[in-house]
């Protein structure tokens, strides 16, 4: 029997293969950037009484790749924060039993939140209260009704800075 030299069976083989998967579209560019934008993706923490806002928001911000956690009020929050990690917090201030300028006092003293950055939304609109919440620390302060591409372009522009 004779015995048979594959090497040069081998290397062809290899150089096709090599060939045929370099014109092979591995993954397309889209479809990094999706994979890129879900390994990177940021988390949202929006504390919001009304339903209609709050999931509005929620899936607003889902369709921008962001992990969206909620709570209606403050009593809620203490079961998402529960191993949480938050990127930025969206914030009513008209929130039941603990109002959010309260809330984000709170939080502004609490070592792992105090450093998170905070927008404010709420269809309270004077000078004084607006200038409150940035007196508890508010980042930005926007005012109800609002335009989803302000409330986007906040976010996007807080997340890049922090």
């Amino acid at each position: 029997m004779k015995k048979i030299n594959a090497k040069d069976l081998v290397a062809k083989i290899e150089r096709i293969t090599k060939e045929r998967m370099a014109k092979d579209d591995v993954i397309s560019f889209e479809d990094l950037k999706k994979l890129k934008s879900k390994a990177s993706q940021f988390t949202l923490l929006i504390i919001e009484d009304d339903e209609t806002v709050r999931g509005v928001l929620k899936r607003v911000f889902e369709r921008e790749d962001y992990k969206v956690l909620v709570a209606s009020d403050g009593t809620q929050l203490s079961s998402v924060l529960d191993g949480a990690s938050i990127d930025l917090i969206i914030l009513d201030i008209g929130l039941p039993w603990i109002n959010g300028f309260e809330l984000a006092e709170l939080m502004k003293q609490h070592e792992d939140l105090s450093d998170i950055p905070l927008i404010f939304i709420s269809g309270m609109n004077s000078k004084e209260d607006i200038k409150r919440g940035f007196e508890v620390g508010a980042d930005d302060y926007i005012t109800k009704p609002f335009d989803l591409e302000k409330i986007k372009k906040a976010v996007k522009t807080l997340i890049q800075i922090s």
